[in-house]
C-alpha cells in the first residue's frame, strides 16, 4: 500500500507539472498584462521598466522555471490587477468556495443516494417515475437557469431565501470564515447549494439506480436470497456495497468539478469565492490568479483521486489485493 502511495504522489507531480505548463503557456497570448498595470498615458520607457520588473522579458524557460519555484513555497507572485499577493487573495476567497462545494456534495449524496435505491427497488411506482422525471430536469437544464429560477420562486417571489452573498460569517483564526454558525449564513448557502448540487445530484441517483438494477440481477444476490436472508440484507447488506464502488468514483471526481465549475454558481449569487475572483482575472488579464487558481484546481483533483482509490480497498476488499501486488 506504501508503495501504491508513494507511485500515485510521484504521478500526482508530474500531473501538477504539466497542468501548470499549460496553464502558463496558454496565458501568455491572452493579453498584455501592462496594459492593466500602468494608465494610458503611460510612456513607453515606464512600461518597459514594469514588464523588466516583472520578468516579462526573460524566455519562456526562465519565467516559468521560477514560477515553479515559488509555486513550490506557496508563492504566485504579486496580482497584476489587486497588487497584493496572489496566495492571500485565494486564501481569503478559498472558505466561500470550499463552504460550497461541501454542502453541495453533502446535498448530491444525501439525496441522491436514497433516491437512486429507491427508484431501482421500487422502480414501478408513481414515486420512482417521478424521481426520474425530476432527474431529467436536472441533467437537461444549464446551471444558471435553475440559479436564476430558484432566485425568482424563492428570493423574489415568495421571499424566504437570499438571492446573493454569503450572509454574515464568523471568522475562526486568521483566514478561515464561515456561515456554518449564523443565521444568515446558514440561510445564505441553501440556493446556491442546490443549484450547485442539483446537477451532481441527479447523475448519481441514476449511477446508483442503473448500478443497483445491474447488481440485483448477479447470481451471488440470487443465491442470497436462496439463503433466505432477509430483503434488507440482501438489498442493503450485499447489493448496495457493491453498487458503491462505481457511485465512490464518480462521486469523487464530481466533487472536483463542484469546487472547480462553482464558477457560473458564484457568479448568479455573487458568491465571494475563488471562481468570481478568477472571472475577474480573465477579464483584467492577472495571469498570476489565472494560474494560480487552475493549479490549485489541478491539485485539489490529484488529492481527490488518491482519496477515491484508497477508498476502493475499503468498500471492496478484493481491490486490496490488486494494490499490494501493485
Amino acid at each position: 500500500m506504501l508503495a501504491f502511495i508513494i507511485r500515485r504522489l510521484v504521478q500526482s507531480i508530474g500531473v501538477l507539472l504539466a497542468v501548470a505548463f499549460i496553464a502558463f503557456a496558454m496565458f501568455r497570448f491572452v493579453g498584455d498584462p501592462v496594459n492593466q498595470i500602468v494608465s494610458i498615458e503611460a510612456s513607453a520607457e515606464e512600461r518597459a521598466q514594469i514588464r523588466e520588473s516583472l520578468g516579462l522579458n526573460d524566455p519562456f524557460v526562465v519565467q516559468f522555471a521560477r514560477y515553479v519555484g515559488r509555486a513550490a513555497r506557496l508563492d504566485f507572485g504579486i496580482s497584476y490587477q489587486f497588487r497584493q499577493p496572489v496566495t492571500k487573495l485565494l486564501g481569503e476567497r478559498m472558505p466561500a468556495t470550499l463552504e460550497l462545494a461541501f454542502v453541495s456534495a453533502v446535498f448530491a449524496l444525501v439525496v441522491g443516494i436514497p433516491m437512486g435505491v429507491y427508484t431501482a427497488l421500487r422502480r414501478d411506482s408513481w414515486l420512482a417515475k417521478l424521481f426520474q422525471a425530476v432527474s431529467l430536469v436536472g441533467v437537461s437544464l444549464p446551471t444558471f437557469l435553475i440559479g436564476i429560477l430558484l432566485i425568482y420562486v424563492f428570493a423574489v417571489t415568495l421571499g424566504w431565501l437570499p438571492s446573493f452573498g454569503r450572509g454574515e460569517v464568523v471568522r475562526l483564526g486568521d483566514w478561515w470564515t464561515t456561515g456554518f454558525l449564523t443565521t444568515s449564513g446558514l440561510r445564505a448557502l441553501i440556493l446556491p447549494s442546490i443549484t450547485l448540487g442539483l446537477f451532481q445530484m441527479t447523475l448519481i441517483m441514476r449511477l446508483v439506480r442503473a448500478e443497483m438494477l445491474e447488481v440485483l440481477r448477479t447470481d451471488y444476490i440470487k443465491f442470497a436470497r436462496a439463503r433466505g436472508l432477509t430483503r434488507r440484507a440482501v438489498n442493503f447488506g450485499h447489493a448496495l456495497k457493491n453498487t458503491l464502488v462505481p457511485v465512490i468514483t464518480i462521486t469523487g471526481l464530481q466533487l472536483g468539478s463542484i469546487i472547480a465549475f462553482a464558477i457560473i454558481t458564484e457568479t448568479v449569487f455573487q458568491w465571494p469565492g475563488m471562481g468570481v475572483l478568477f472571472l475577474q482575472a480573465v477579464q483584467n488579464v492577472d495571469i498570476p490568479i489565472m494560474a494560480a487558481y487552475l493549479l490549485l484546481i489541478a491539485f485539489l483533483f490529484v488529492v481527490i483521486n488518491l482519496a477515491v482509490d484508497l477508498l476502493y480497498a475499503v468498500v471492496d476488499p478484493r481491490l486490496k489485493v490488486t494494490v499490494r501486488a501493485a
